[in-house]
């Protein structure tokens, strides 16, 4: 099944935590943070502007992204969870 957002809205994959500490401790899945990276699934048609027209989006899909730690809705499509992110909850695109 394809999510398609909506508006200036982004579906974005989170990254996979670390499973081990830098001094090689295992991490059990309730002691790892949620990684703050993630790559762009699927992006929206983009804001509506006063005239009528589309901003055009500054992320695309495959770009990978850092967002805030708490922003967006997660929800689970097919047995995956996924995010639904506002456009200005992306903080930097890493190349």
């Amino acid at each position: 099944m394809k999510v398609v957002p909506l508006g200036d809205k982004l579906v974005v994959k989170r990254l996979e935590s670390a499973e081990k500490t830098a001094g090689g401790i295992l991490l059990p899945d309730a002691a790892r943070e949620q990684p703050q990276q993630g790559r762009v699934l699927s992006v929206g048609d983009g804001l509506m502007l006063p005239d009528g027209t589309r901003a055009p989006h500054e992320v695309n899909e495959g770009d990978r992204v850092v967002f805030s730690s708490y922003s967006g809705a997660e929800v689970t499509i097919d047995d995956e969870k996924l995010l639904i992110l506002n456009a200005d909850d992306i903080l930097a695109i890493v190349r």
